[in-house]
């Protein structure tokens, strides 16, 4: 007998079906026991005479007749409510304990993460984390959707590649084949996806894995997912035009609603002074009651910032391209370095930054005299960028992209406050693992092999 999924019972009355599942409660009352079965497309009240002693959360299969139910027990607030099962073969799958860790019917925010996270794998069983992933699944294959119809190409890049000293702090992994070398796990696919411009694909994208050694806060842990995406021989309006097609097709997909079509745009120089800060949030107090999505692209932000030293680094990225001629001459020559404008874009969404993206440096000296003014030698930059330097060389077209992380956004829909409630297995705060007990030692013999000693700090 095939399995019946519990969401199909109701239009089976009078049939003898098989159905699996979770045993959400039981309720015994002595010769007639109440189960209620839960699978992945809801509950489904089952009634047995003389069954096994179950406990909740063990995984039962039924083989039972559909019936209704009497008009007095009918339950309202299930899709199944007006069904039952009447059981005449239950077997127990798996046995749960008695005593769960933690309990699994409520919203779980009240839990400590540590003992939620410890058990992942049950905290996930709860009805609000099975919606959360289910609707950011929902998202990643609509925006797919969008993105496959407009002609991109999905392609993965390199989980393993090379420290940069840019940005944020990078996790490296030791190379037994070369000791005393290191990978990078990357930070984004910004380089790679680069390169595949001047292969030639013209329009890429991926869901792609981000690993940051950054301390973890409420909106952001040491990995995140973003989509990625870059395309050749656009200006900055057109890929601006279609992350925003695609935000919003794939958020309406899932029933998220959107303040205003289109997005606002705003330069940076006009939002730090309306709003102090160039992450704002411009719903009014009904939209934030109705859970309402507000977006607004900001645009015209400077190149370069002072360091901590003195000198010049990026605010963004620094295969950024200048807004324009003038400023791309400024850069060449090295003057005006804070009036410098990139071609850089965000996206806010209810004072959360969840995309940026600029057109980036298509030509060598640029890229180049972007590492001179951050005070890089030439062999520096060699060493830093002088792949993407020498790809340049031979063809590159103008090129622009953007990343959306999408986790702050559905995050922002679905009223979440922390990002790891819509991931399954994140990192704590305190930066440790899911479920597993990491980070954590290895063996003396690891370390030989990769040629490390590991020191008292």
């Amino acid at each position: 007998m095939d399995r019946t999924l519990i969401e199909e019972s109701a239009g089976k009355i009078g049939e003898k079906v098989l159905i699996k599942g979770w045993v959400d409660s039981v309720r015994d009352h002595g010769k007639i026991t109440f189960i209620d079965l839960r699978d992945r497309t809801g509950i489904l009240q089952c009634v047995g005479q003389n069954l096994p002693k179950l406990t909740s959360e063990s995984v039962v299969e039924i083989v039972g007749k559909v019936k209704n139910r009497p008009e007095k027990l009918i339950n309202p607030d299930l899709l199944t409510g007006k069904v039952e099962i009447e059981v005449e073969k239950l077997s127990v799958l798996s046995k749960s304990k008695e005593q769960l860790p933690l309990p699994i019917d409520g919203d779980g925010l009240d839990i400590d993460e540590e003992v939620r996270l410890k058990y992942r794998y049950l905290d996930l069983r709860r009805k609000r984390l099975q919606r959360n992933l289910k609707v950011r699944s929902n998202y990643v294959r609509y925006a797919r959707e969008f993105l496959f119809e407009q002609d991109f190409v999905e392609i993965e890049t390199p989980m393993l590649t090379k420290s940069t000293p840019e940005g944020s702090r990078d996790f490296i992994v030791p190379s037994r084949v070369y000791p005393g070398k290191f990978f990078a796990l990357p930070q984004s696919p910004q380089q790679y996806k680069q390169l595949l411009m001047v292969a030639g694909f013209e329009k890429y994208f991926q869901i792609a894995r981000c690993i940051r050694d950054e301390d973890p806060r409420a909106d952001r842990g040491y990995e995140h997912t973003q989509i990625d995406l870059e395309m050749s021989f656009v200006d900055r309006e057109e890929v601006m035009k279609l992350v925003e097609d695609m935000t919003v097709y794939a958020l309406e997909k899932v029933d998220a609603k959107i303040a205003k079509k289109p997005f606002p745009v705003i330069s940076y120089d006009d939002a730090m002074k309306k709003y102090g800060a160039d992450k704002f949030d411009l719903r009014s107090d009904k939209e934030k009651k109705e859970g309402v999505l507000s977006f607004a692209w900001v645009t015209d932000f400077p190149f370069f910032e002072k360091n901590d030293e003195g000198g010049w680094t990026f605010t963004h990225n620094p295969f950024s391209a200048p807004i324009n001629d003038e400023h791309e001459e400024w850069l060449m020559s090295g003057k005006n370095i804070d009036k410098i404008k990139t071609a850089q874009y965000d996206l806010v969404c209810n004072g959360l930054e969840v995309a940026g993206g600029s057109i980036r440096a298509h030509k060598p000296e640029v890229l180049e005299a972007t590492y001179k003014i951050m005070g890089y030698a030439e062999n520096e930059i060699e060493e830093s960028v002088g792949h993407m330097i020498e790809s340049f060389k031979y063809g590159a077209p103008p090129h622009g992209g953007c990343a959306q992380g999408f986790e702050r956004l559905l995050s922002a829909y679905l009223g979440e406050d922390y990002l790891r409630e819509v991931q399954a297995f994140p990192q704590s705060g305190r930066g440790r693992t899911s479920v597993m007990d990491a980070p954590s030692k290895v063996s003396n013999e690891q370390l030989k092999e990769l040629g490390i000693t590991v020191l008292k700090r």
